[in-house]
């Protein structure tokens, strides 16, 4: 699998898999809260990671419902117990329930309603991206940098695939409206799948995705 997941710790963001530090420790001693972004495959390598950073996860979001994003998400949620956050319009088609669920029909950006009290601290908001799927999600990060969180919405170099057509347009007038023409232009953006890049390298593109039509 190439899929990126991530891990949020307050103070600590890293994507999983990254080489491991001595943990992270709340001030009282215990595990620190984590959320994972996109429980994509092998469960037993990403708790054991959780293990080696000494943290506890304690929610995960699922960016949009295809099958290389979530083979893992039934045996993390078991595992850990945490709080499943998913794209409204997606949620039906993922193998385990969402607790919560996300998606305005006018794209208002929503609070993500965190288990973890430090994370629900961090201020991360919740964005419905259409069209790769008919309801993707990203998760902003409040930080220095702004971070965001894409799942397969965008890419350095342009949106997710899609039937073409009405979905193409749907998917680019959300991520130029929803993402690059509001966030910071350092924002990072950290996709499902590649490198990271950033809302000021893409804006400028926008342009030409749509004149090429992917």
């Amino acid at each position: 699998m190439d899929n990126n997941c991530y891990l949020v710790v307050p103070g600590d963001t890293r994507r999983a898999g990254d080489g491991a530090d001595d943990g992270a420790r709340a001030g009282n001693g215990t595990p620190a809260e984590a959320l994972l972004v996109d429980a994509a495959d092998d469960a037993d390598h990403l708790l054991a990671l959780t293990r080696t950073l000494g943290v506890t996860v304690t929610d995960v979001v699922t960016t949009h419902r295809h099958t290389d994003h979530v083979r893992a998400l039934g045996d993390v949620l078991a595992a850990t117990g945490a709080r499943h956050h998913a794209p409204r319009r997606d949620a039906a088609a993922l193998p385990a329930p969402a607790d919560e669920t996300y998606g305005t029909d006018d794209g208002t950006p929503e609070d993500l309603r965190a288990a973890g009290a430090s994370l629900r601290a961090l201020g991360m908001r919740v964005v419905e991206l259409r069209g790769h799927t008919p309801g993707g999600l990203a998760l902003v990060l409040p930080s220095d940098p702004t971070r965001v969180f894409t799942g397969d919405s965008l890419f350095p170099g342009g949106v997710g695939n899609t039937d073409g057509g009405e979905d193409f347009t749907t998917l680019v007038d959300d991520v130029e409206q929803r993402i690059l023409r509001v966030l910071p232009q350092n924002t990072r953006v950290h996709p499902g799948h590649g490198d990271d890049t950033t809302v000021g390298t893409e804006l400028p593109q926008v342009d030409a995705w749509r004149s090429r039509g992917w």
